[in-house]
């Protein structure tokens, strides 16, 4: 928390800092870790979230007798930022890792459920004739991807689409077969949106290096040392008992360092004024039958906004200059299932399933229960699988389903991934959440908009704005770049 390189006593600084007041708009993870950040440095902090619970994509969902993570189930470990926070909010002891059995595929035409091959990256094969490569691409496939290594190194220029890249190096079927179902399961993009060099750092250097793109995927796999090393992002750790444990101890944190939480406290206005911002929302009066409903009005120095993309455009619409263009978000929706199906005591399918992209309604399943030792322990006997749908230009199948709908496809699409009869009896609970995901920093474009947004935003004075719409997905880039905002901010206030 050393923010002052000023040599100012702790006192006098703590004192100047009580003098600050900031409103958080958003009770995601952003906006708790950019709240925390000013809190605890001795900021009056106020935090408005507008549905009745904080948390935003990290949610748990009651099945039966059984809690369970109805969003983000788990965080990237590259950089270490989210274990740092762990070890503030001393959680570091509920870390766990998951099943290392991997999931499976399904969906590639006239080929059996296989596990996804290992050795590549976004599903990139190291080696087109590998026995698990093969197997899903067939020999033709491998062969034409072969064809890769034979091109002259000469003819290698960057390409910034993956999915322009990967056709034309090693063939449709590895693009379609491979590299479609992981983009479109962890990003929900196509292969021809993401950006080559956002979403593996290094390839296209790697790829003129070696003369072909398997070549350049089995350079990044191994270190300087010689050593085997994980691919960028896919090492994965979470908390026993479910994510939502983070979400509790950040709540605790912010209620002890004098942070007051407002939850259904919907902002619909923000405004500048000579000495900072102000902030509308409207409240319900006292509980009666004429209970009115009234605006609210906070006037502040300074103001975070951490919501989704949406509603942080409409915030900010009047005091962007030239915002950058809004990127369609896709429209996600996860339905968790508990089932009492012994046919899945044994994992048939690993710790879940990728699908081909047009093969399945559903996109992606996860066999929670394979996946996450801890929730077997609770879970018992049963099972828990979350079905998604939805993914970039298709919306969720379950959108204009009734939660009871919703649940029957939910059970007919892991039937036909998982291989497995699953009758209606076996469906004992069922949860559905839907959210607004946030497209990843590694679309095409995305992070020239991204800067442009920024850049705007940070003009004016006393605005901050967090959110995996700006950092990009996921913990591991949303809490890192939560604190440097919230740091930015509260430099700006008390240094000028």
């Amino acid at each position: 928390m050393s923010i002052d390189n000023t040599g100012e006593h702790p006192a006098d600084l703590a004192a100047r800092a009580a003098a600050h007041h900031v409103v958080v708009i958003g009770g995601g993870i952003g906006g708790l870790v950019a709240a925390r950040e000013c809190a605890k440095v001795g900021m009056r902090v106020t935090l408005l979230e507008a549905s009745d619970a904080l948390g935003g994509a990290i949610r748990r969902a009651q099945l039966d007798d059984v809690v369970v993570d109805a969003g983000a189930e788990s965080y990237a470990t590259r950089g270490g930022h989210v274990r740092e926070l762990l070890a503030e909010l001393d959680l570091t002891d509920r870390i766990v890792t998951p099943n290392p059995n991997g999931a499976w595929l399904v969906g590639a035409p006239g080929v059996p459920a296989a596990p996804l091959p290992k050795g590549g990256i976004l599903g990139i094969p190291s080696n087109p004739f590998a026995e698990d490569v093969r197997r899903i691409i067939g020999w033709p496939g491998a062969w034409r991807a072969y064809v890769d290594r034979l091109r002259p190194p000469l003819t290698i220029g960057k390409e910034h689409s993956l999915g322009k890249l990967v056709a034309k190096r090693m063939g449709d079927k590895v693009r379609d077969r491979l590299v479609a179902p992981v983009t479109a399961g962890v990003y929900s993009a196509q292969p021809e949106d993401v950006d080559t060099e956002v979403a593996v750092p290094g390839l296209n250097a790697a790829l003129t290096r070696a003369g072909s793109l398997s070549g350049a995927v089995a350079q990044l796999l191994i270190d300087r040392a010689g050593q085997a090393k994980k691919a960028p992002g896919s090492a994965v750790e979470a908390l026993a008992g479910g994510m939502g444990a983070l979400i509790d101890a950040l709540e605790a944190d912010l209620v002890q360092l004098g942070a007051v939480i407002h939850t259904g406290a919907d902002v619909q206005r923000l405004e500048r004024t000579e000495t900072g911002w102000t902030v509308s929302y409207p409240v319900l009066g006292e509980e009666s039958e004429e209970a009115e409903e009234t605006t609210e009005v906070l006037s502040v120095e300074a103001v975070i906004v951490a919501t989704a993309e949406p509603s942080a455009r409409a915030l900010l619409a009047d005091h962007l200059a030239a915002p950058a263009a809004e990127i369609v978000a896709p429209e996600i929706e996860v339905v968790s299932l508990l089932l009492d199906a012994p046919a899945l005591d044994a994992a048939p399918r690993g710790t879940g399933v990728l699908t081909v992209p047009g093969s399945y309604t559903a996109k992606a399943l996860t066999h929670a229960t394979a996946k996450w030792e801890w929730l077997r322990d609770a879970a018992g006997p049963r099972h828990v699988v979350r079905v998604s749908f939805g993914t970039q230009g298709e919306p969720a199948a379950t959108a204009q389903l009734d939660d009871t709908a919703a649940a029957r496809l939910a059970l007919a699409e892991a039937s036909a991934m998982l291989g497995v009869s699953l009758p209606e009896s076996t469906l004992l609970a069922a949860h559905r959440a839907r959210f607004t995901q946030a497209q990843p920093a590694s679309l095409i474009g995305a992070n020239e908009s991204r800067r442009a947004t920024r850049a705007a935003v940070q003009k004016l004075t006393g605005l901050a704005v967090v959110g995996a719409w700006l950092s990009g997905t996921g913990l591991a880039q949303v809490i890192p770049d939560a604190k440097d905002e919230a740091d930015r901010l509260r430099r700006a206030l008390l240094w000028g």
